[in-house]
């Protein structure tokens, strides 16, 4: 009986080594296929998109010394910089929901060859990184990984990707997340710029001055007076009263100030909008002397149908809620009435008239 007692006991302990022993195997291959996202993404110092019509996009974390956090654009412009964060979360959270059926990999590739997006991770690396980081000599950078993104998978719950090294693409996806990560990795360097014109707090403003071109008299500026402001009107002499209640709320709307997107198709000097000049020329000078300017013109619903009835002032051909806007002479984009409500003002309204909306 004892001996018998002795041989389950065996067979039971023999069992519990093999299948810890298994367990384990499995384990290891799950962390091993695991390394498909890029774990310290605050290493990441930039990101190079590009897809199959020659769109590329080079997407760039600023110096450690620059004032600016912003991640840069083709090394000129600002990037929108939720956009980044959201990439940065995706190339770190995504992982392999399951390999591509093998019967299926020669035409997922075949997919993913014609119509993928590509994307190249470059992180700052160390040639000398002793003690877990703690000393560390000679940066560089390098490319880490290249990843070729492809679409989505049936259920619409994944991407297939290919990562360069690997001998077959995967089913990509981040746990939790419903939904594909396509969408995510795009090349198109406009939809990466931030729609941010100022962000300026009121203790940063110069100067702010108001042109309307149609109503030269109600033309003003916002003048800085030591710790105040001072409002000067198109006649050159600073008003003496004024409602120092709505100068304040207008000047605290250049606090984020953004506008609304970049114009799909930029009208030119001949088109209806454009062809009476700006209604108004708005120019932002803060204090250290920068300065931004923005002319803005009426958007019409429907150019063509200015050219069809007998007098265009007796409809409401004009977009209601957006207008054009070109800055510093170089950006078409559309802007919110609601955005630039307190800004978009006569002279007038600042001197205590009823609101006058005068860009509609």
């Amino acid at each position: 009986m004892k001996k018998r007692n002795i041989i389950i006991i065996s067979v039971v302990v023999l069992i519990g080594i093999v299948t810890a022993v298994v367990v384990s195997r499995g384990s290891r291959k799950a962390t091993f296929e695991q390394n498909y996202h890029v774990e310290d993404i605050d290493a990441v110092t930039k990101i190079f998109i590009a897809d199959k019509d020659n769109t590329h996009v080079l997407l760039q974390r600023p110096a450690a010394d620059a004032p600016d956090t912003t991640w840069i654009i083709d090394g000129q412009y600002p990037a929108n910089q939720y956009l980044v964060d959201l990439l940065l979360e995706t190339l770190h959270d995504m992982r392999i929901r399951q390999q591509v059926n093998k019967n299926a990999v020669p035409q997922i590739i075949a997919n993913i060859s014609s119509g993928s997006v590509k994307v190249e991770v470059y992180q700052k690396k160390y040639f000398i990184n002793w003690f877990g980081g703690k000393f560390r000599l000679f940066p560089k950078e390098k490319r880490v990984v290249t990843y070729h993104v492809g679409g989505e998978t049936q259920d619409m719950m994944a991407s297939f990707m290919y990562r360069e090294g690997d001998k077959v693409p995967y089913i990509i996806h981040i746990p939790g997340f419903r939904g594909y990560l396509s969408p995510r990795f795009f090349a198109d360097p406009i939809k990466w710029r931030s729609h941010k014109i100022v962000d300026l707090d009121i203790k940063h403003i110069d100067q702010i001055s108001l042109q309307i071109p149609q109503m030269p008299d109600e033309s003003f500026v916002v003048k800085r007076n030591g710790e105040g402001f001072d409002l000067v009107l198109a006649n050159g002499q600073t008003a003496a009263m004024f409602d120092t209640a709505r100068v304040a709320q207008m000047l605290s709307s250049f606090t984020n100030l953004n506008f609304d997107e970049y114009a799909d198709i930029v009208p030119n000097s001949s088109d209806s909008s454009f062809v009476g000049g700006p209604r108004t020329i708005l120019r932002i000078t803060d204090t250290d002397g920068n300065s931004k300017e923005i002319r803005t013109y009426i958007k019409y619903v429907n150019p063509d149908d200015l050219k069809a009835i007998p007098d265009p002032t007796m409809y409401e051909t004009f977009d209601v809620n957006r207008l054009y806007a070109i800055i510093d002479n170089t950006d078409t984009v559309l802007i919110q009435y609601y955005a630039f409500d307190n800004i978009l003002q006569p002279a007038s309204y600042f001197m205590g008239s009823d609101k006058t909306v005068f860009a509609r």
